[in-house]
Order: C-alpha cells, then sequence, then structure tokens
C-alpha cells in the first residue's frame, strides 16, 4: 500500500463517524478494492438495464452470455472468498440477471423470426 493512500485513508479515517467505524475498518471496507470494485461494478448493471429497452433483434447473445457467466462465476466467488463480500455478491447476480434475461429475449425473437419463415414458406408453397 502506497505511503500517500495509507496517509489519506488515516485522514479521512478520522472524519468517520464512530457508528461508522467498523463498516470503516472492515476488511471489505471503503479502504480496499473490496468495497470499489462493486460499487463501481454497478454501472454495468444500470447499462443492462437501460438496454432492455432495446430491440430484441439488436441484442448481442455472445456478449450477454459472457456477461451472464461472469457474473455467475463471480458470484460464486464472492462467497467463496475471505471476507465474504456480500457487495460484490449482489452486484454480480444482477449483472447475471440482467444478461439472462436478455438471452432469453433474444432467443423468443429469434423462434419466433424462424417461425414466421417457416408459415411463410408454408403459406407460399400451398399457394403454389
Amino acid at each position: 500500500m502506497s505511503v500517500i493512500y495509507k496517509n489519506s485513508m488515516n485522514a479521512i479515517g478520522k472524519f468517520v463517524p464512530e457508528k461508522l467505524q467498523p463498516l470503516w475498518k472492515h476488511p471489505a471496507g471503503p479502504q480496499t478494492i473490496f468495497f470499489w470494485a462493486p460499487i463501481f461494478k454497478w454501472g454495468l448493471v444500470i447499462a443492462g438495464l437501460s438496454d432492455l429497452q432495446r430491440p430484441a433483434n439488436k441484442i448481442s447473445i455472445s456478449q450477454s452470455s459472457a456477461l451472464g457467466i461472469t457474473g455467475l462465476i463471480w458470484t460464486r466467488y464472492s462467497l467463496a472468498i475471505t471476507p465474504k463480500n456480500y457487495s460484490l455478491f449482489s452486484v454480480n447476480l444482477f449483472v447475471a440477471c440482467t444478461a439472462l434475461y436478455q438471452i432469453s429475449r433474444a432467443v423468443r425473437y429469434q423462434q419466433q423470426q424462424s417461425a414466421l419463415k417457416m408459415a411463410q414458406a408454408t403459406s407460399s408453397d400451398a399457394a403454389h
């Protein structure tokens, strides 16, 4: 840990109320990457939620699959590490859920399009 960072955290820690000192000093608290990484990762969840408005034909199944798989892996990992990181768990659970929902939308759209093509092919064959 750098001297500047350590001194900064000590200076800030003096202003943290007594009630919040356990959180401040926690092994996964605001003085660690274990706290800040999940906070910033919520940006992926927000992006995933905003993509719910995206037309299903514009959803990338491979990208959503990658997000879903990594979300599931990190969800599991967050409970396997010491200290358990429930913030990391929750953000990755949400990343996985939004990605899996997007995959289901894209797959349903593709199935509907296939069914439409089959119905069109069948009706054009019957007309001839």
